[in-house]
C-alpha cells in the first residue's frame, strides 16, 4: 500500500533499514553472557517477547548497557508494551545515549501526553528522528499548542523541503480540517498531482469527509465512487451508504494534534512497506497504534507485518484488536484466518472463516478464502463447495471470477471430475486469456490425460513464453514433448527446467524417463535416485523404486501404458 506520497521520493530519507545507535554515554559493564546470548537468538528470530524477558534479565545487572537498552525498547515496542517502551526511552536519553530509536519513541510519548513543549525541547536538543518526521512533528506541536498561524508555516517548510511536498500538503490539510477549516482543507485536497497532492486512497477518504463538511455530498459520493480500486472496498461502500443517506460525516480522519502524529508515523509504514526492514516498519505502524487506538489501518499493517516476520501468533492477536462494528473487521477477520492457518491452527482458522460467512451473509472473499484454505489441506470437496458459493455472489461479469475459476477447477481434478475441472479452466481462460498458471494447469492435465496434445503442446508453449524461469512450466512443456515422443527436445527443457528447480522430485523423475527413453540408462537411474532423496509423495515414490528396480519399459507395461515410441533395440 502506498499512500499519501510516492515512496521513491523520499526514499534517501529512510535508506537506512536499521534505527542507529551510537554508545555516547557512560562506560558499561558486560552483560549477563547467558541471558544476552538467549536474546540475541530470539531478536535474530523476531521473537519479540521472548527477546525482551532475556534482554530485561540482562539489564538488571547492567542498567546503563547501551546495546541491551536499544534492542529492548525495540522488542518492547513491537509487542505494543507502550508504556515500558516510554521508560527505557526515558532512561536512555536520561544517561545521555545517542539513539535514534530512543528520539523516536520519546517523540511518541511527549505526543501521547500531550506534552508539545517536550517535542519542542527534543528537537532543539538535536535528538532528531529525520527530517520528514521531525518536520511535520514540529508543525502538529504547533497545532497542539493552539498556534495554527506557526503550524502552517512549518507545514509550508515541509512542502517546500526536496522530495516532501505530498507529505506536507496532506498534513497540512488534515489539520485545516482538524480546527473546522473545511474550505483551506479542500483547497489543497483538490489539487492536481502535477500541483504534488497525489490521489491517494486516504486523500480520497479524508477528502469526502472535508467535502460533506461543506454540503457536498453527492460530490462526496461520486469522489469515492470513481476513486480506483474502491470497489469491494468495505470502508468506501460504508462512507458511500451514509452519504447516500444524507448523514453528514464528521471530520474523524484526523480529529487533532495526536491523531494527526499518528497519521505522520502510519504514512511513513504504510510508504516504506517493503521498502524497509519488516521490524523498522512495524516500529512505525505500532507509533500511529500507540497515539490512536483505533487507527484500524495501523493495526492491520501492524498485523501484516507481524505475519510477514513469522510472528503469526501476535499477528492473530493484532488482527483481534479490530472491533466488529468496524467497516475493516471483515478483511481484519481474513488475515486472522490467514495467521491462524500459517501458525499451524488450521482448524480454527476454518472456524474464523465460516463463522465470518455466517455473520456476514455471502461474502465472496472469505468463500474463496475458505475454499483455499481447505485445498490446501486436501479436502477437495469441501473446498469445492465452498468455491461454487463464492462464484454464486460475485458479478457475472467480476473480473476477480477468474482466479475462483481456476481454484475450482484445481479441486475438480483432484476429485477426478475431469470434465467440471476442464470446463472451469477454459472459463477462466476467457476472463485471464494467456494467463500462465492455467495455461500449464490445462495444458499439463491434457497431457497426462494424454489429450489433444497438440493443444496442450501450445498451451504450454505459451505459458512458458510468459514465465520462462518457472522450473514447474518448463517441466511441463518437457512433459508434453515427451508424451508426444520427442524424446531428445524434452532432454533439453528437462536439464533447463532441473537447473530451475534443483529440488523439485517430479522434475527429476521426469528427467529420468526421458533419459531411459533415448537409451541413457544409467542417467536414468541417477536421476531417479534423485528423485527419491528429494522426498516425493509415497505414490510417486513407490514408483521411481518400481522403475529402479525392473525399469521403465516393464513398469509402463504391468500399468498397461503405451509402450516408449523409440524401440528398444534403436536406443
Amino acid at each position: 500500500m502506498r499512500d499519501w506520497f510516492d515512496v521513491k521520493s523520499i526514499r534517501s530519507f529512510f535508506a537506512t533499514s536499521a534505527l542507529a545507535v551510537a554508545a555516547s554515554g557512560p562506560a558499561y559493564a558486560e552483560p549477563d553472557a547467558g541471558a544476552y546470548l538467549a536474546a540475541r537468538i530470539a531478536i535474530m528470530d523476531y521473537d519479540f517477547a521472548l527477546s525482551a524477558t532475556y534482554l530485561d534479565r540482562a539489564l538488571i545487572d547492567d542498567p546503563q548497557n547501551p546495546v541491551l537498552l536499544e534492542e529492548s525498547l525495540r522488542a518492547h515496542f513491537a509487542l505494543g508494551e507502550f508504556d515500558q517502551a516510554y521508560g527505557l526511552a526515558d532512561r536512555m536519553i536520561a544517561i545521555g545515549i545517542d539513539s535514534q530509536t530512543a528520539n523516536f519513541i520519546a517523540m511518541v510519548h511527549a505526543a501521547h501526553t500531550g506534552n508539545w513543549q517536550r517535542i519542542f525541547v527534543l528537537l532543539e536538543q538535536g535528538q532528531s528522528v529525520g527530517p520528514l518526521v521531525d518536520g511535520l512533528a514540529q508543525a502538529w506541536s504547533f497545532v497542539g499548542r493552539g498556534r495554527m498561524t506557526r503550524a502552517v508555516q512549518s507545514f509550508d517548510e515541509v512542502i517546500d523541503s526536496p522530495g516532501l511536498r505530498a507529505f506536507g500538503l496532506s498534513h497540512k490539510a488534515l489539520a485545516l480540517a482538524s480546527v473546522g477549516d473545511f474550505e483551506g482543507a479542500d483547497a489543497i485536497l483538490s489539487l492536481p498531482p502535477e500541483q504534488g497532492m497525489q490521489r491517494t486512497r486516504r486523500a480520497a477518504l479524508a477528502r469526502a469527509e472535508v467535502l460533506s463538511q461543506l454540503g457536498k455530498n453527492d460530490a462526496a459520493i461520486s469522489l469515492l465512487e470513481d476513486f480506483a480500486g474502491s470497489a469491494g472496498d468495505p470502508v468506501f461502500l460504508d462512507k458511500i451508504a451514509r452519504l447516500r443517506s444524507g448523514e453528514v460525516l464528521r471530520f474523524e480522519f484526523v480529529s487533532g494534534p495526536v491523531e494527526g502524529m499518528a497519521e505522520v508515523f502510519f504514512s511513513v509504514a504504510a510508504a516504506i512497506e517493503g521498502d524497509a526492514d519488516d521490524d523498522y516498519t512495524l516500529l512505525y505502524s505500532r507509533a500511529a497504534e500507540a497515539l490512536d487506538p483505533t487507527h484500524s489501518e495501523a493495526i492491520i499493517l501492524s498485523a501484516r507485518l507481524l505475519e510477514a516476520l513469522g510472528r503469526f501468533d501476535q499477528a492473530n492477536e493484532t488482527y483481534a484488536k479490530i472491533a466488529r462494528d468496524d467497516p475493516i473487521y471483515f478483511k481484519a477477520e481474513l488475515g486472522r484466518a490467514a495467521a491462524l492457518d500459517s501458525a499451524g491452527r488450521t482448524d480454527t482458522a476454518i472456524e474464523v472463516l465460516k463463522a465470518l460467512i455466517r455473520n456476514s451473509a455471502e461474502m465472496p472473499d472469505a468463500l474463496a478464502s475458505l475454499g483455499d484454505m481447505l485445498r490446501r489441506n486436501s479436502d477437495w470437496a469441501a473446498a469445492n463447495a465452498a468455491y461454487t458459493r463464492a462464484l454464486a455472489t460475485y458479478g457475472p461479469s467480476d473480473p476477480s471470477r477468474w482466479i475462483v475459476l481456476y481454484t475450482r477447477g484445481i479441486t475438480s481434478e483432484r476429485m477426478g471430475n475431469w470434465a467440471d475441472a476442464e470446463a472451469d479452466f477454459r472459463a477462466a481462460l476467457q476472463l485471464q486469456p494467456g494467463h500462465p498458471s492455467i495455461l500449464n494447469y490445462l495444458g499439463y492435465s491434457l497431457v497426462e490425460r494424454r489429450e489433444k496434445l497438440d493443444e496442450a503442446l501450445d498451451m504450454i508453449a505459451r505459458a512458458v513464453e510468459a514465465q520462462p524461469d518457472s522450473g514447474a512450466i518448463v517441466d511441463s512443456l518437457a512433459w508434453v514433448l515427451y508424451r508426444l515422443g520427442r524424446y531428445d527436445e524434452a532432454i533439453i527443457h528437462m536439464v533447463r527446467a532441473a537447473e530451475l528447480e534443483p529440488l523439485d522430485p517430479i522434475i527429476s523423475d521426469h528427467l529420468g524417463d526421458a533419459l531411459w527413453a533415448v537409451g541413457r540408462e544409467a542417467e536414468a537411474r541417477f536421476q531417479w535416485q534423485r528423485a527419491l532423496s528429494f522426498a516425493p509423495e509415497e505414490k510417486d515414490a513407490i514408483r521411481i523404486r518400481a522403475k529402479l528396480a525392473k525399469g521403465l519399459d516393464k513398469v509402463l507395461e504391468e500399468e498397461g501404458a503405451p509402450p516408449l515410441t523409440v524401440p528398444r533395440d534403436e536406443r
